[in-house]
């Protein structure tokens, strides 16, 4: 649900004039999105090499048994294919703003500036033109898609990507400055977490300095080990924990400002679809958390056992009662 084009330096914008940034789990306007992004389908495939075969004339004693000119030409032809992809993204290097070929409706040109602060600290993230989303889609081979309809993917991409990033940002917020303060925040639950972080905030001076978005990649086809159990326990309790697989993944790497220190973090993002509204505006559900490393485990288990733990040990009713608040 996230692509982004770096080829063309973002132009800078005041806070004022970035894309108000939205909660996940809300609608989307009157955008509907694929049932599968395709954007994120991978970039290349397996490269598979014929069986090897026996020359019909046997080799020197002295020469090498393996086939080094077959080895050469598969290097070239994969890097030939990766070369035409950016690094930050995973994407092709560019994509053209020309209509395409037989293209029936005229499509924008104009490019968003997202919410999202580069990791280079050069200017801000920008999303693609719905025309370059067209030429894209078309690129990767889906023909069918429907002209009408890439306004209404391009408003779904950016609202996701910056709900995703809105996420990301809070996550920072708790634990950019280590796990005991994260756990300073996380020990009263969820629902006065916010207001123990307002209240740190305004001890130390203010916000934590803002993370960056390296890099990200969409991989689509590889399901979380959160979201395969999730599907394990929706099978075996379906009315409790029963939904709809994640229409996308994504991992994006964010810069964290440690001690002086830039120290990069994985975050994992799944993309769920819910019921829509009465209205049949499309409502989405972004699962957002540090991927699985030393550091991420600590901070996961320690945000939700803490609320778990306020809600099993009664500690609302605890910290309201007068003896606790003298």
């Amino acid at each position: 649900m996230g692509w982004f084009w770096a080829d063309v330096a973002a132009t800078s914008s005041s806070p004022s004039q970035r894309p108000a940034v939205p909660r996940h789990s809300q609608g989307a306007g009157d955008g509907s999105p694929p049932p599968s992004c395709p954007m994120h389908k991978r970039t290349t495939d397996a490269l598979n090499s014929s069986s090897y075969q026996r020359p019909a004339t046997a080799a020197p004693p002295s020469s090498c048994p393996v086939p080094h000119g077959d080895r050469e030409a598969l290097a070239e032809q994969e890097e030939s294919t990766l070369s035409k992809l950016n690094p930050l993204n995973y994407m092709f290097q560019s994509i053209s703003q020309a209509p395409a070929p037989n293209q029936t409706l005229a499509l924008p040109t104009s490019r968003e500036p997202s919410s999202i602060p580069k990791g280079t600290g050069d200017g801000f993230w920008e999303y693609p033109s719905p025309q370059q989303m067209y030429n894209a889609l078309l690129r990767k081979g889906h023909t069918d898609t429907d002209i009408t309809a890439v306004e209404s993917m391009v408003s779904v991409h950016n609202f996701l990507n910056e709900g995703a990033w809105a996420e990301i940002v809070e996550w920072e917020r708790w634990f950019g400055k280590g796990l005991s303060r994260g756990w300073e925040i996380s020990k009263r639950g969820e629902e006065n977490a916010p207001m123990v972080l307002r209240r740190l905030e305004s001890q130390e001076g203010g916000y934590p300095e803002q993370p960056k978005l390296v890099r990200f990649q969409g991989r689509p086809q590889e399901m979380t080990p959160k979201a395969a159990m999730l599907q394990v326990a929706g099978w075996l309790y379906p009315s409790m924990f029963g939904t709809e697989p994640p229409f996308d993944r994504h991992d994006w790497y964010v810069s964290r400002n440690v001690n002086g220190q830039t120290k990069e973090v994985r975050y994992v993002i799944d993309y769920y679809s819910g019921p829509p509204e009465e209205t049949g505006e499309p409502v989405f559900f972004l699962d957002v958390r540090p991927a699985i490393t030393p550091t991420g485990a600590a901070e996961r288990l320690l945000r939700w056992g803490g609320d778990v733990w306020w809600k099993a040990s009664g500690g609302e009713a605890r910290f309201s009662s007068p003896e606790t608040r003298k």
